[in-house]
């Protein structure tokens, strides 16, 4: 369908993609994957004609067409409705010409045309299509400068789909939706009739709609065949057979090396030396795969609190006298994992607005723990820093009165270390910027984090980084998302916020989907009690794994402390004469009898570092 031959593009002096080649599979649906920055958005860029290639050629069948969601949204006066009939170009076009046309043989053409494309279904097919992305009766009517950003864009992704064109392009179609417009999107992208290049970093999302996987990695392309579970499972694969080969290759470098060094210098065999020295200059080194070290999420452990933090009694809170959500019965926890769940516009982020205290109950009564500390994140935050300052500028601003070493500790507990830490916020990536503005909201070792949409600006690797920083997190996560997986990993209690209040949602998370998507009449809902079961496990799993990683931590440390004393005994043991403090006291069988019970002790530390991190790998696999 689509072929993609040494593409090559550079940009600010920086190679982006390096002899890139990769061939599309007809009517395909392949997941477009990468780290952020890898060059993902610029290869969409390149395909739609938006770029043009340093080198190499893109080649699809005469006459495909392409689709590609832009970037601005639709605005005006025209309502959604109108807005999605008018996507379909032909169709407006014939339409417009049936109503004027004269020439008998030219309207039977016409007339034959809007027959062949289906023209007079397209009111009911654009209606159903608005309505799978959370449009009503009423909303499709409304004039489009009547809608938020992320809703105007929802109308570009309907206008989109509607026009089906040959080759669709979707760059993370789902970071303006909700939980339930993204199973709608699903299931109209698993039937849709042509080819789809679809770049997401929702785990659950593309194993659910994708059957490859093309990978953007250093600038090459690879095609996995299957989802997403499947292209880990093959990347991990390469990268041990990658890591082997390393391996044997620096064996036989190390080889060659010794044998040149040792035979140089001898006339006999100094022809053999040169030779393996030629050999050893035309070795090509073996990439690895690389990861990011930077990749962090560590949020700092509060104080303890006693339970309750949060409790509402018949509470509503809205905007001005217009209440939003009313009757509001609940209870937060010091260890409560809380995922809201519910379509937007039903009042989520009014209700997280509520328990961050942003918002004072107009009804009713809320009450918090006086010392409660609590971090709430929102995309707002990351897109309000300023993109002239520094992190460190950032951080230091947050954090007044603080020394520069508890700055730069926050700043690196999130991978802001080094020259990072001195960079201007305008040249990091989103998900860096998303990382700088969740360092933020944590400077102070909150007790509840409200995570409103914390994914959207992050790659499918940085999201595991996320789920299992908040797993090993101690305090409240109260979280919004319309990333399954996010949610199957992190939270043990959902509150469904409709019809104007929020309640416990009695079930699981894949017990909603079913809600949802009205499939729950086919008596494979699982009993109450099965559910209570299915929580209580979950939650016993999630803290099971955060002993182990606190053990696992603690024996780390263990490590490196006794390491250290070790090594110290070692030096006085080879040069008494430099010995200081404590160690200049000793005798040397003083010396050997303290090095000896550390090595008892380093052998313990070990074992229990080996134990628990088998065991978190078990847990966590």
């Amino acid at each position: 369908m689509l072929n993609l031959t040494d593409i090559t593009v550079r940009l600010g002096g920086r190679t982006i993609i390096d002899s890139a080649t990769a061939k599309l599979p007809p009517r395909g649906r392949i997941g477009l994957v990468g780290r952020n920055g890898a060059g993902k958005t610029t290869l969409v860029r390149v395909i739609t004609g938006l770029i043009e290639p340093d080198t190499g050629s893109i080649t699809m069948p005469r006459g495909t067409t392409l689709g590609y969601l832009a970037q601005e949204a639709p605005t005006g006066e025209a309502t959604p409705f109108e807005t999605v009939l008018a996507a379909d170009v032909e169709r407006t076009a014939l339409m417009a010409e049936s109503e004027t046309c004269e020439d008998p043989d030219r309207m039977a053409d016409v007339y034959e045309r809007l027959i062949a494309i289906d023209a007079y279904t397209a009111p009911s097919r654009a209606a159903q299509i608005l309505v799978g992305l959370g449009f009503d009766e009423e909303a499709q009517h409304r004039p489009l400068d009547s809608f938020s950003g992320g809703w105007k864009m929802r109308v570009a992704l309907a206008g989109l789909l509607f026009s089906q064109p040959d080759f669709l392009l979707l760059d993370e179609p789902s970071n303006h939706l909700d939980l339930e417009a993204v199973l709608w999107l699903e299931d109209f992208l698993k039937s849709y009739p042509a080819t789809i290049l679809l770049v997401s970093h929702e785990r659950d999302f593309l194993n659910s709609v994708v059957d490859h996987i093309l990978h953007l990695g250093s600038g090459k392309l690879t095609l996995y065949p299957g989802g997403y579970d499947a292209f880990e499972r093959q990347r991990a694969e390469r990268q041990a057979q990658l890591a082997s080969a390393k391996a044997r290759q620096q064996a036989e470098r190390e080889k060659l090396q010794d044998y040149v060094a040792r035979n140089s210098a001898r006339a006999s065999t100094a022809k053999q030396a040169q030779s393996r020295a030629k050999m050893l200059a035309k070795m090509q080194p073996i990439a690895e795969l690389i990861d990011d070290p930077s990749l962090t999420f560590d949020f700092p452990d509060p104080d303890e609190l006693r339970p309750p933090l949060i409790t509402l009694d018949m509470a509503a809170v809205g905007y001005a006298e217009t209440p939003i959500l009313k009757r509001l019965n609940l209870r937060l926890d010091p260890d409560d994992r809380v995922a809201l769940l519910g379509r937007n516009g039903n009042g989520k982020t009014t209700l997280a607005r509520l328990l961050a205290a942003q918002l004072p109950p107009m009804e009713g009564e809320m009450n918090a723990s006086g010392r409660m500390r609590v971090g709430y994140f929102t995309q707002y935050q990351v897109e309000e820093l300023d993109r002239e300052e520094t992190p460190l500028q950032h951080m230091t601003l947050m954090m007044q009165g603080a020394s520069q070493s508890a700055v730069r500790a926050q700043l690196g507990r999130f991978g802001f270390q080094g020259q990072k830490a001195t960079t201007q916020v305008g040249k990091l990536s989103g998900g860096e910027r998303a990382r700088l503005a969740l360092a933020l909201i944590t400077r102070d070792a909150p007790h509840m984090l409200i995570l409103d949409e914390p994914t959207n600006h992050l790659d499918v690797d940085a999201r595991e980084a996320l789920i299992q920083a908040l797993n090993a997190y101690t305090g409240a996560v109260v979280i919004v998302s319309h990333d399954r997986h996010m949610i199957e990993m992190t939270a043990d209690r959902l509150v469904l916020v409709d019809n104007g209040t929020a309640g416990e949602f009695d079930g699981s998370l894949d017990d909603y989907i079913a809600f949802v998507l009205s499939k729950d009449s086919t008596g494979t809902k699982s009993s109450k009690a099965e559910r209570k079961k299915q929580r209580e496990a979950a939650s016993e799993t999630r803290e099971k794994e955060k002993e182990l990683r606190q053990a696992a931590k603690a024996a780390e440390a263990d490590l490196a402390k006794l390491t250290e004393q070790r090594n110290a005994i070692d030096g006085a043991l080879t040069d008494p004469s430099a010995a200081t403090g404590w160690l200049s006291r000793l005798s040397t069988s003083e010396l050997m009898k303290r090095r000896s019970e550390l090595d008892t002790r380093l052998a313990e530390a070990e074992t229990s570092w080996l134990e628990a991190s088998e065991a978190l790998e078990t847990i966590t696999a």
